[in-house]
C-alpha cells in the first residue's frame, strides 16, 4: 500500500471536524439506469486518518441480465448461485454505518447503493459521502484527467483488476489516504456533501432487454425532493469538437436518453457543469439522441450554432472535464 512516512503523518496537525471513519465503496452494475441492478460490491474500512481496518466483498445476484460482462466480467452463470441483495444487506449496512462514503464519481455509487435498500424497504445507513474526483480537484492534483487509473499512477498505486469491485476500492482506499494527508496538511476542507436517501420508489419495472437499459421515462419512479445547486463557476463558452469540456459550461438535454436522465444531470453537475433546462445563444452544449428531431431546443442549437453530441459522446466527455480557468 501506498504510505507516507511516518515523520509527514506525525507532522499533520489533524482537523477536529475531519470524520471519523470512511468506507471506501466500489459497485459493479448491470448498468446505469433506474432499474439497473448491483453486481458486486466492495468496501475498505478506514479509520480516521485513512489506516485500512479490513475490507469486505461479494458477488450478488441481480435476478436480470448482468448487463456489460466485457466491462466487469460477470456472466449469468457466475452470478446464478450470488446472494441477493436482501441477502447482504444488513452485512453491507454495518460496514457503512457511522461512516463517511468515499467514492470515485460518488453520485453513481450512492445511488446505486440508495436504490438497491430502497428496494429492500429500507434505507442505507449513509449520512454523508465524498468524492475522490472532486477531493483531487480541491488539492489541485496535476492529473491529466480524473479517471481512476490516474488518481493511481499519481500516488504510485498498481491496479491489477480494473472494474472488479474489490480491487477497484483497494486502489481507491490506497490513493486516498495520501489525498486525505494532503487535504489535513494544507487545512483543505472536504468535499463533504449529504446522502439523502429516496423519497420515492415503486419497483414496478418490466424485466429489462438483454442489452437494454431503460429509458428514464420508463420503469420505477424515483426522486428526492431538491432544488439544483448554482453552477459555481463562469460560462467559459461554447464546446468545441476535439476539446474536453470545461467547468463552468451550460449543457442542456433533449429527448430520450438509454441512462435515466437525472443521472446524467447530476454527473453533469458533479462535474462542476452547469446544467440548462432549455438553449439559448449562451449554451455550450446540446445533448441528443435525436438531433434530426424537430423539438424546441434541437431547433433552437441549429438557429443559434449550438453544438450537438449523442448521450454516448456525452459519458466520454464526462470522464475528462477540464477545471475552471484551464
Amino acid at each position: 500500500m501506498t504510505m507516507l512516512d511516518d515523520r509527514t503523518t506525525a507532522e499533520t496537525t489533524w482537523p477536529t471536524a475531519y470524520p471519523q471513519g470512511y468506507a471506501v465503496v466500489d459497485v459493479e452494475t448491470t448498468g446505469l439506469a433506474r432499474d439497473d441492478r448491483i453486481v458486486s460490491a466492495a468496501v475498505y474500512r478506514l479509520d480516521a486518518q485513512g489506516n485500512v481496518e479490513d475490507h469486505w466483498y461479494s458477488l450478488v445476484n441481480p435476478q436480470r441480465d448482468p448487463g456489460p460482462v466485457w466491462i466487469h466480467g460477470l456472466t449469468s452463470d457466475v452470478l446464478a448461485g450470488a446472494p441477493l441483495f436482501t441477502d447482504i444487506a444488513e452485512e453491507f449496512a454495518g460496514r457503512l454505518a457511522d461512516r463517511v462514503l468515499v467514492a470515485h464519481n460518488a453520485i453513481f455509487d450512492w445511488q446505486m447503493i440508495a436504490r438497491e435498500y430502497a428496494r429492500a424497504e429500507t434505507t442505507a445507513p449513509v449520512r454523508q459521502r465524498l468524492c475522490t474526483i472532486a477531493l483531487s480537484k480541491e488539492l489541485n492534483l496535476p492529473l491529466p484527467n480524473h479517471k481512476l487509473e490516474s488518481l493511481a499512477a499519481h500516488f504510485g498505486v498498481v491496479q491489477q483488476r480494473a472494474h472488479h469491485a474489490l480491487d477497484d476500492a483497494r486502489v481507491l482506499a490506497e490513493a486516498f489516504r495520501p489525498s486525505l494527508h494532503a487535504a489535513a496538511q494544507g487545512g483543505v476542507r472536504l468535499p463533504l456533501l449529504e446522502c439523502r436517501p429516496l423519497t420515492e420508489w415503486s419497483d414496478s419495472a418490466a424485466a429489462p432487454r438483454v442489452g437494454h437499459q431503460a429509458s428514464y421515462r420508463g420503469g420505477g419512479s424515483w426522486r428526492p425532493s431538491r432544488r439544483r445547486p448554482a453552477c459555481p463557476h463562469p460560462n467559459p463558452g461554447r464546446f468545441e469538437d476535439g476539446k474536453p469540456l470545461k467547468q463552468g459550461m451550460r449543457v442542456a438535454f433533449s429527448g430520450d436518453t438509454s441512462v435515466e436522465r437525472e443521472l446524467l444531470e447530476d454527473r453533469a453537475i458533479e462535474a462542476g457543469l452547469h446544467v440548462a433546462t432549455s438553449v439559448s445563444r449562451l449554451t455550450s452544449l446540446l445533448v441528443t439522441n435525436d438531433p434530426d428531431s424537430a423539438t424546441s431546443k434541437t431547433v433552437k442549437a441549429k438557429s443559434f450554432g449550438t453544438p450537438v453530441v449523442d448521450e454516448a459522446a456525452f459519458t466520454q466527455l464526462l470522464r475528462d472535464v477540464a477545471p475552471a480557468g484551464e
